[in-house]
């Protein structure tokens, strides 16, 4: 299947189009290098640069390429910067998926993955959390791609759309080849792993919370396993959305990815601790019944020390991450 990777040069969109190559697909990245790397992308790739909210551009790729599906990946995703800046993360986060879809419908494709996340939730009542759970994000990173969830509900049934809305849970690890670069780095294991590389102290965020150990808890998915359930949802069939958690069904606390990490490491990790960040849940920790059922996703790095143990191997290869 000839398949459009927007945000295709990303952590996690370069991981899927190495795993669509393995599978014998055809993708193309779509992508404007503000945070993506050019030497992520696997060589013979064609690519394609611009940005989402440029609908001519999307519609122009997807008719040169003879583009049959879309995985939408591009979006910023920090949860600190949405809170400060959450016009931004309105306007390319949800305009540029209305752009994309715009252009996929205008140009008769009909197959559409979306880059969800399990920041739509709000602070859960219960955990697993199931994906008809309360959706109540609490800060504007959640909210644009929930907002972005409701456009597709509406958009699918009236255009015929085969829509999968993928949300993610805390991705994390590594391929071989691609790993994670960020500019600037928000996600814990990456900060931990720098902090253990260059003896500079870990900031941890927030002890007070109503967790065994006083810190947040996460649901850790391995990007292979993130990019596995990219490739199923291409196989859906039926027309409309369809809501998936993508996570790994275990919970680990900023503490125990500590401890883990100075393992997996064998080095010493300095931790400065700070008051609790605004926007951040207590815990979140998915139930990934749905995909396992419906669409045979199973995990194959489902613990914590092999996926800081992938993510600790590339950082020895790319001590200094991609171009720099």
């Amino acid at each position: 299947m000839r398949t459009l990777v927007t945000g295709g040069a990303g952590y996690i969109g370069s991981v899927i189009v190495e795993e669509l190559l393995a599978a014998g697909h055809e993708p193309v990245v779509f992508d404007s290098f503000l945070k993506g790397h050019h030497d992520a992308v696997a060589p013979g790739v064609p690519v394609v640069e611009g940005d989402v909210t440029d609908t001519d551009h999307v519609r122009q790729a997807i008719r040169d390429h003879r583009i049959e599906a879309i995985i939408h990946m591009a979006a910023l995703i920090e949860i600190g910067l949405s809170v400060k800046n959450p016009n931004r993360f309105f306007e390319n986060n949800v305009v540029g998926s209305v752009s994309v879809i715009r252009a996929m419908i205008d140009t008769g494709v009909r197959r559409f993955v979306f880059s969800s996340t399990a920041a739509v939730y709000s602070d859960p009542e219960r955990l697993p959390i199931q994906e008809d759970d309360p959706v109540v994000p609490t800060n504007p990173y959640g909210d644009s791609k929930l907002m972005v969830e409701r456009i597709l509900g509406w958009d699918a049934p009236t255009h015929g759309l085969v829509c999968t809305s993928l949300r993610y849970f805390n991705a994390a690890g590594a391929s071989e080849r691609n790993g994670e670069d960020h500019q600037p780095e928000t996600h814990l294991i990456p900060l931990a792993l720098r902090a253990v590389a260059e003896g500079t102290p870990l900031r941890l965020y927030g002890t007070d919370y109503p967790t065994p150990d006083g810190t947040t808890i996460r649901d850790y998915v391995h990007v292979r396993d993130l990019a596995q359930a990219h490739l199923l949802a291409l196989g859906r069939d039926e027309i409309g959305l369809r809501v998936y958690n993508v996570g790994s069904g275990k919970g680990y606390s900023v503490r125990e990815v500590i401890e883990t990490t100075r393992a997996v490491t064998g080095k010493p990790l300095i931790v400065e601790e700070y008051p609790r960040r605004s926007g951040d849940q207590a815990a979140t920790v998915a139930s990934s019944e749905r995909i396992r059922a419906e669409l045979g996703w199973t995990p194959h790095f489902d613990d914590l020390t092999s996926v800081i143990e992938s993510a600790w191997r590339w950082r020895q290869a790319h001590p200094h991450g991609y171009e720099r």
